[in-house]
């Protein structure tokens, strides 16, 4: 199942209510008359297990003026750093040495929405990773359960101003300024987390180096779960970026960014300085 959040641009001069409805959540389904994709809107919170009911109204993916949003608005979000397996590393590693940063949730950015790339920062790089969206609350989570606590994942892009980082040694500015952390497309409920195929693209062209796989990852996803929850109460909406390949790669201006997951979709932004 995919879910996605969304808003239905209004250009009708004459509607009572001019620029943009709320914001909504839908299911994204295929019309096998049509075989196109549709969002099936949804009333309450579906990144919960409560109840959610559908109401009736339905809009064609690409029609006009329907714009996809970050699919969820997280309490925080977690990211683990240097978590990418070096070829020929089969050596078990501890949990407890994983190292963890954190981003404002104010760095959350939708698909198709620019990355600001700030004036302080000389430099930018891209990190294409899966991120875990979390379902169920829980702390202390044993890491056999971890994947009970997930609703599903999305594709992210971990924006890091890299030249900052050594007077940023919490990496407060150099993960967490404004937009850092695009989200998207949606929320695909269906993926094997442990082996996820991301592939980054750069003005249309692929970045081998940036290509992977989660299976190369050092802390399995169930692994990340667990440990956070060791410090922090995991809740419904939460993100857990996973992890990107190594080396990343510099951004500039105008520059598209694409981040593809297999099963789950593609996540596009294109970088704007200033």
């Amino acid at each position: 199942m995919r879910i996605a959040r969304f808003v239905i641009d209004k250009t009708d001069g004459n509607d009572e209510n001019p620029g943009s409805t709320r914001p909504a959540y839908a299911f994204v389904q295929k019309d096998e008359g049509d075989s196109h994709d549709y969002l099936v809107e949804v009333a309450g919170y579906p990144l919960s297990s409560q109840q959610v009911q559908l109401t009736g109204k339905r809009y064609p993916l690409d029609g006009e003026g329907v714009r996809l949003l970050a699919p969820v608005l997280p309490s925080k979000i977690y990211g683990v750093m240097k978590n990418h397996r070096a070829q020929g590393d089969t050596a078990r590693h501890d949990p407890h040495e994983m190292l963890i940063f954190s981003k404002p949730s104010t760095a959350v950015a939708g698909p198709d929405d620019p990355i600001r790339w700030p004036d302080w920062a000389g430099q930018i790089h891209y990190e294409a990773e899966l991120a875990v969206i979390i379902g169920r609350p829980g702390r202390n989570i044993p890491v056999e359960k971890a994947l009970d606590h997930v609703l599903g994942y999305t594709a992210t892009n971990d924006v890091t101003a890299y030249d900052v980082q050594g007077a940023d040694p919490f990496l407060t500015r150099s993960k967490g300024f404004d937009t850092a952390c695009p989200l998207g497309p949606w929320i695909q409920t269906e993926l094997n987390p442990d082996d996820a195929r991301i592939e980054f693209l750069l003005n249309g062209q692929k970045q081998e180096k940036a290509c992977g796989s989660t299976k190369e990852l050092i802390y399995s996803v169930a692994e990340q779960i667990s440990y956070i929850s060791t410090f922090a109460t995991l809740l419904p909406g939460d993100v857990i970026l996973t992890g990107c390949m190594d080396p990343t790669g510099v951004l500039h201006d105008r520059d598209e960014a694409e981040v593809r997951i297999e099963g789950l979709g593609s996540l596009h932004n294109v970088v704007l300085k200033g």
